[in-house]
């Protein structure tokens, strides 16, 4: 990941709605949830929810999959770790040991 990506994606999670998107299709896990479901959880209009979902998308936070008439979203938990670790890249002062807990934690496959 490079610093533009980085900027991207974290912009799309500085935002309310789109954090409660990303954290609901976290929580929702390989699954995740049809854009409908997405917008009455939150209590968003469908238009408003899906421009929400566009951002995460192009962040590379979520993806997005059709099945029929509905597109189902799922938390992209590759490009978030990703950004985790670009976020962590040069820790601890050249002392990686001390931030090998955090680092395992976000490698963890879901």
């Amino acid at each position: 990941m490079n610093k533009t990506m980085a900027i991207s994606a974290l912009s799309a999670l500085g935002q309310e709605t789109r954090l409660d998107v990303f954290r609901l299709l976290v929580q929702a896990g390989a699954e995740g949830l049809p854009a409908g479901e997405i917008a009455a959880r939150l209590g968003v209009v469908q238009n408003t929810a899906s421009a929400h979902l566009k951002v995460l998308s192009q962040a590379g936070l979520i993806r997005a999959g059709r099945q029929g008439r509905t597109i189902r979203y799922v938390a992209d938990m590759t490009g978030f770790r990703d950004l985790l670790a670009y976020l962590m890249e040069d820790c601890c002062d050249g002392n990686p040991d001390l931030c090998r807990p955090v680092i395992e934690a976000i490698t963890y496959d879901c």
